[in-house]
């Protein structure tokens, strides 16, 4: 008789959806928590406590000792972007709509998805994503310009993550949330001149600071060790598309838990980024990139 494995192993695209949901759900606490606590304050609470999580789970400075000076570089890289992508994230946020800054933050990664097109369906998934990602961002420069100054450094800043993100999980394999927990430490480093001040005030609020707590884990630990177990199991165009969903799956969470009702040109640009998902499809080379990376 043969033998059954028993472990489960869960498609790529289930952990995407783990991701997906955390992903802006922890964010638009975030903002209802800023009535008690400024952006960058939320932003090093969110870190923070994040990366007191990661330390109990994972005793990350074991594998900060094990590796190179190459996977050093990567992991103080990696936790730069973390901390400057959470401050500009939160930054933007308390300035403009959810939706507007998830489209604007998907901007450069349409971009990065492209150098993974070699079909003529996933071109058009990618002028499908593009298109709804412009009609989802609505850009009002006159509203709330420095508001938009932040969401633009903030999807530089994502893109920039989804690659050295990617590089890690592919590097470290089995280990990749232990890097994860090693740059969220290193995070804590270079978020402390940036939210030190502001997170204060939580420190004297229980509320505050269990709501702060609270956004860490939604926002920093569930997403991210998602995000790691999907990319560890696809290519870095694969997921960088997928993620165009996102902007979908803040719109519907800023009107559930913020009432930011969107309009129906905003539903139509919904409508565009869950048609780039549907239409996109690995090329052969990417997977053969996959196995072999």
């Amino acid at each position: 008789m043969p033998s059954v494995n028993t472990r489960i192993m869960l498609p790529p695209w289930s952990y995407f959806i783990g991701s997906a949901v955390f992903h802006y759900l922890g964010p638009a606490f975030a903002v209802l928590l800023f009535a008690r606590v400024q952006p960058l304050g939320v932003a090093g609470l969110r870190i923070w406590s994040a990366a007191v999580v990661f330390a109990l789970w994972r005793r990350p400075w074991r594998r900060l000792a094990r590796l190179d000076a190459a996977g050093r570089r990567t992991i103080v890289v990696w936790g730069a972007v973390l901390a400057l992508m959470n401050a500009c994230f939160y930054l933007a946020i308390a300035r403009l709509p959810l939706g507007t800054v998830a489209a604007i933050e998907f901007l450069p990664v349409i971009a990065l998805a492209a150098f993974g097109a070699r079909t003529g369906r996933n071109v058009a998934a990618l002028a499908a994503a593009a298109g709804g990602v412009y009609v989802l961002a609505d850009v009002r420069l006159a509203g709330a310009p420095l508001g938009f100054v932040f969401a633009f450094a903030n999807a530089v800043l994502f893109a920039a993550y989804i690659v050295v993100a990617h590089r890690a999980a592919r590097k470290l394999g089995g280990a990749a949330i232990d890097g994860l927990a090693a740059a969220m430490l290193v995070a804590c480093c270079f978020v402390i001149p940036l939210g030190l001040w502001q997170a204060a005030p939580a420190l004297t609020d229980p509320v505050a600071l269990a709501a702060g707590i609270g956004v860490g884990i939604s926002s920093s630990v569930i997403p991210y060790v998602c995000d790691q177990l999907a990319m560890a199991r696809m290519s870095r165009s694969t997921y960088a598309l997928l993620v165009a969903l996102l902007p979908a799956t803040a719109t519907v969470i800023g009107v559930v838990v913020l009432g930011q009702l969107p309009t129906v040109t905003e539903l139509a640009g919904v409508g565009l980024v869950v048609l780039a998902v549907a239409l996109h499809q690995e090329t052969s080379r990417g997977a053969e990139q996959l196995e072999t990376a």
